[in-house]
């Protein structure tokens, strides 16, 4: 199971909405398995089907977890029209079994987080919510 406060969620969902027809993308930092803050990214492909993290930003954002006492846990991106899925390109893209990949669907208004093991074998987490 992860845990993600409710105000996260709200940050997740409104950025979301803001990027529009676009995915939008970012990272999930924490600990262990409890999300502590939302660092939204470009998206490089400004693409509704599809993401580019700015390796830049990447580095960047890194640090700054870092530096405040946290890891990258996980990946987030949304799905403007489709079902908070992992697609066929999402796993092939997904190269770090140690984070957790959360889709979010606009079409569903749905989070879903997921994760994959180095054969790419696809489990769903459950997600709980804090106040």
């Amino acid at each position: 199971m992860i845990v993600i406060p409710k105000s996260i969620l709200r940050r997740i969902v409104e950025y979301s909405n803001d990027l529009l027809p676009q995915e939008a993308c970012g990272y999930l930092g924490g600990n262990g398995n409890l999300i502590k803050e939302f660092y939204p990214m470009k998206n490089l492909d400004k693409s509704g089907e599809h993401f580019t993290l700015d390796p830049e930003e990447q580095f960047t954002v890194m640090d700054k977890a870092h530096t405040g006492g946290l890891e990258i846990i996980a990946v987030f991106h949304s799905h403007p029209e489709s079902p908070a899925r992992m697609s066929k390109e999402d796993i092939r893209l997904a190269n770090d079994p140690e984070v957790f990949y959360f889709i979010y669907s606009i079409l569903n208004k749905e989070l879903r987080a997921f994760s994959l093991n180095g054969e790419k074998l696809l489990q769903e987490i459950p997600i709980r919510y804090l106040n």
